[in-house]
C-alpha cells in the first residue's frame, strides 16, 4: 500500500516501480485506486485520474465505475478493493493499493466498524424529510443526537447526515461510538509506505497541479457535467475541484459558475488544507514506513529496495 496526498509524486513512483518502462521496475503489479473521486465517470481532470496511456502500462482498478449521481462510500470501496485484490493475486500479480484518501487507506488496513445494516423504510423517510425540510434541519438534529459524527460531516452532505441519523435511530447508539478495530486485518500481509514530501514542496506542487488542471480544461469539464444534470447537490460534485465552482445563491441559470480565477485560488487553498488533514487518518499505524519523499532517483531506489526485501521469495511477481 502506498499513501500520498495529491501532487506528491505517487503516480510517477508507481510507474517507475510497477511498469516495465520504469528504470526501477521490480514487480508486476496492478493499481487499486484509494481515491474517493476517481471512481466517477467524466471527472478526469479535477481528480487527476490516470490517463489511458498510463493504464495501458499498469492496469488500474476502481476507476470510472459510477455516474456522478451515485453514492460511493468506504464500505463500497472496501468490498470492491477486496475483490480486486483477490482477482489480481489469482493472476500472479501484486495488488497495490495507492491513493490519497486516508480514511479509505485506514479502513482497508483495519476494516470498517459493524454498523447496523440500512433500513429501506427509514432511509426513505429521512430522504423525504431532507427534501421537505432541507439538509440543515436534519443536520441540527444530528448535532443534538451525535455531535461527534456531525462535526465530521458537511451540512450539505445529505447522504452522510441520513446515514448517521439512521444508525442512531436503528441502534440507539451514536455512529461515532462504532470504533474501527485496533488490529490489522489478518487476511493480508501488508507493506504500508507513506510518502512525506516537505510541506513547502507539497504545497508548491499542489498549486502547480491546479494551474495545470485549468490549462487542461477543468472549467469545460465542470460545464459538461452541469449539462448532464449535475449541480451542487450531486454526490460527486462535493469534491474539491468541483464544489468550488458553484455559487451558493445563483440569481439565474447562467449564474451557477463562479469566476475562474477565484475558483482556482480556492481550489489551491482547499487542496493544501485537505492534504494536511489526510495524514491524520494514517497517523500511528504500526509498521508503516514513512519516507521523506521528493521524487528523486535516490528516493525511488530506496522504496524499490524496501519492496524488494518485503517480497523476497515471491519470485512469481517478478518478470
Amino acid at each position: 500500500m502506498i499513501f500520498a496526498p495529491t501532487a506528491s509524486g505517487k503516480t510517477a513512483l508507481t510507474k517507475e516501480l510497477f511498469s516495465p518502462s520504469g528504470s526501477h521496475f521490480i514487480l508486476k503489479g496492478e493499481i487499486i485506486s484509494a481515491d474517493s473521486q476517481q471512481v466517477y465517470k467524466g471527472m478526469d481532470i479535477g481528480t487527476a485520474k490516470p490517463d489511458a496511456d498510463f493504464c495501458s502500462l499498469i492496469p488500474h482498478h476502481l476507476i470510472d465505475l459510477l455516474t456522478p449521481f451515485e453514492q460511493w462510500n468506504v464500505s463500497d470501496f472496501l468490498d470492491a478493493a477486496d475483490a480486486a485484490c483477490k482477482d489480481i493475486y489469482s493472476r500472479g500479480r501484486l495488488p497495490v493499493i495507492a491513493g490519497g484518501t486516508g480514511f479509505y487507506i485506514r479502513s482497508f488496513l483495519y476494516g470498517v466498524p459493524p454498523t447496523p445494516e440500512s433500513d429501506s423504510e427509514l432511509r426513505e423517510s429521512l430522504k423525504e424529510r431532507i427534501a421537505k425540510e432541507g439538509n440543515l434541519v436534519l443536520y441540527k438534529e444530528l448535532q443534538a443526537l451525535d455531535p461527534e459524527s456531525a462535526a465530521k460531516i458537511h451540512p450539505n452532505d445529505a447522504y452522510r447526515i441520513c446515514r448517521a441519523l439512521e444508525v442512531y435511530k436503528l441502534s440507539g447508539k451514536k455512529r461515532s461510538s462504532y470504533q474501527i478495530s485496533q488490529h490489522l486485518r489478518e487476511f493480508y500481509d501488508f507493506l504500508f509506505i507513506v510518502l512525506e514530501p516537505s510541506r513547502e514542496l507539497l504545497y508548491e506542487r499542489i498549486r502547480q497541479r491546479v494551474d495545470l488542471m485549468f490549462q487542461m480544461g477543468l472549467e469545460e469539464e465542470v460545464r459538461s457535467l452541469i449539462e448532464q444534470g449535475c449541480n451542487a447537490d450531486t454526490p460527486a460534485m462535493k469534491a474539491i475541484g468541483y464544489s468550488e465552482w458553484f455559487n451558493k445563491n445563483p440569481q439565474s441559470s447562467d449564474d451557477f459558475l463562479r469566476e475562474a480565477e477565484l475558483v482556482k485560488e480556492e481550489i489551491k487553498h482547499h487542496s493544501c488544507k485537505y492534504a494536511k488533514k489526510q495524514y491524520t487518518y494514517i497517523r500511528d499505524i504500526p509498521g508503516s514506513l514513512r519516507i521523506d519523499y521528493s521524487g528523486s532517483d535516490a528516493d525511488m531506489e530506496q522504496i524499490a529496495a524496501l519492496i524488494s526485501q518485503k517480497f523476497k521469495g515471491y519470485e512469481d511477481f517478478v518478470y
